[in-house]
């Protein structure tokens, strides 16, 4: 990648998970984004579990953090069709990102100390971008899948 492509990432990043307030309460972060591929990581804190018995993830943050990730692809989304966007542009462009339809399928229950959540652009256009995710913890075990539809244009 490219210095200025390497910087409109770095930039993504710091709007869709640094600065939104909900996200740093639940502990998402980058782990890594390019143009295949976004990565965000938590850890598992008392304050996320859904399941006092078992001490598994609530549902709600599996949902929210896959949602995170599916809209920072759609991001990367906007900029791969936009490469000479300036910077500035990019971020009036992600100002209007938003969620459309989530559909989340819980496979198992969110045990684990460290979760991953990925996301793989399935399609982007002028108006919509359509992703593809997954939660899986640190033993690489695949708690949840998601399909999301974002607006980006």
């Amino acid at each position: 990648m490219g210095f200025l492509k390497d910087k409109a990432l770095a930039a993504i990043g710091e709007l869709m998970v640094n600065k939104i307030p909900f996200n740093r309460h639940i502990g998402l972060e980058f782990d890594s984004v390019s143009d295949d591929l976004c990565v965000i990581k938590f850890a598992m804190k008392p304050e996320l579990v859904g399941n006092y018995f078992q001490g598994i993830l609530h549902g709600g943050v599996t949902s929210a953090s896959l949602d995170m990730v599916g809209g920072t692809m759609a991001a990367v989304g906007v900029l791969n069709d936009n490469p000479a966007t300036h910077l500035a542009k990019l971020k009036e462009k992600l100002t209007k990102l938003s969620t459309i339809d989530i559909r989340v399928d819980y496979l198992r229950p969110g045990k684990g100390e460290t979760f991953y959540a990925k996301a793989r652009l399935l399609r982007t256009g002028s108006k919509i971008a359509v992703v593809r995710m997954e939660l899986v913890n640190e033993k690489g075990t695949q708690i949840a899948v998601a399909t999301g539809t974002y607006l980006v244009g």
